[in-house]
């Protein structure tokens, strides 16, 4: 295969919805795609159903016709209150590095680069405010020479359910399986989140993060948590919706089982660290993990001792509006920033 430098014909452009069945195919075979893993019903989930809007990709074409790279950004938003000032709006428009995909005979010929960098360009010219994401040790230094910016580690606790689950805790140093554990904890999300009526009464009754935070609303949770192969679950706090829930997640880790504290929405934060033991010996979960700001009134704390050097690295990519947060002014739960 020729450098890169010696094809000057292979075309950068906005993805159309005509280029879904070849988007797909490349996933399947540049990602390891398997078949028997619903991965192109995810992938339709969280970039065409998305609250926030239709995800925008791009794609790298080769002189044949073929597409040979792929990037796509998943549109979010933020909500600013009391946070940084220097963003100087109270809502951002943003989007989330997230898929990528080269073909094996194209990797190392800088594709990754020039998709998006030419993203970032047309997304500039659309408006975006930024570009966020949580890049791991192997890619953020690409991403730093892009002009992206460290903002810096998202805080996170961890509660332990016993001191034999301490000691498997000490194994759970591979990442985490992109699917979820069977557990009979809790119910399924969805079934919890079905009355928008009732999602939005609630979240009219909690206090707002004041700190920048993902806008909540019955959408927002109604997508977030509806993908059924993800294995997302709830537990109530109350007989009624309006008396909050905790939604989390049960997955493989190393030697260890993490139950992930994705979102927690309740009126009382006094019954949060209570129910948090409780999903840990019903799941036979050996330690939960949450975010720990104390932005997020709801969030669990009972039990939980900060861990460093734990939380991914968020990055942050100025588009039409310039600053960068700092970590403390933000107010991010497990759901924002896991990656899925």
């Amino acid at each position: 295969m020729a450098h890169e430098a010696e094809r000057p014909d292979l075309e950068i452009r906005r993805a159309t919805p005509d280029d879904r069945p070849a988007i797909i195919d490349l996933c399947r075979e540049s990602l390891g795609w398997k078949q028997s893993d619903p991965n192109e019903e995810f992938f339709k989930w969280k970039h065409d159903r998305c609250p926030f809007g239709v995800s925008p990709a791009w794609i790298a074409v080769a002189p044949e016709g073929q597409i040979v790279g792929l990037r796509v950004f998943l549109r979010w938003e933020f909500r600013v209150a009391g946070g940084s000032q220097s963003l100087g709006s109270d809502r951002l428009t943003a989007v989330r590095a997230v898929d990528t995909a080269t073909h094996p005979d194209w990797q190392g010929k800088g594709i990754f680069t020039k998709l998006t960098l030419a993203a970032v360009e047309e997304l500039k010219q659309d408006g975006l405010d930024v570009v966020f994401n949580t890049p791991n040790d192997q890619s953020r230094p690409g991403y730093l020479k892009m002009g992206w910016q460290v903002v810096g580690r998202i805080p996170v606790s961890v509660r332990v359910r016993s001191p034999m689950s301490a000691a498997r805790l000490r194994g759970a140093k591979a990442a985490a399986g992109k699917w979820s554990s069977g557990t009979s904890a809790g119910i399924d999300a969805r079934t919890v989140l079905a009355d928008k009526n009732a999602l939005e009464r609630l979240l009219s009754s909690v206090p707002e993060p004041q700190a920048i935070h993902t806008p909540r609303s019955a959408n927002y949770y109604q997508w977030r948590y509806d993908f059924a192969p993800l294995g997302y679950r709830a537990l109530p706090l109350g007989d009624i919706v309006e008396d909050g829930f905790i939604v989390f997640r049960v997955r493989t880790r190393g030697t260890a089982t993490e139950l992930t504290v994705c979102d927690v929405v309740a009126p009382r934060r006094a019954s949060v660290g209570t129910a948090v033991g409780h999903l840990l010996r019903s799941a036979k979960a050996d330690y939960a993990i949450s975010t720990s700001n104390k932005a997020l009134e709801a969030g669990p704390s009972k039990g939980f001792v900060p861990v460093r050097r734990l939380g991914p690295i968020m990055t942050w990519r100025e588009v039409t509006r310039s600053g960068i947060p700092q970590m403390k002014d933000l107010g991010l739960t497990m759901g924002d920033v896991e990656l899925f």
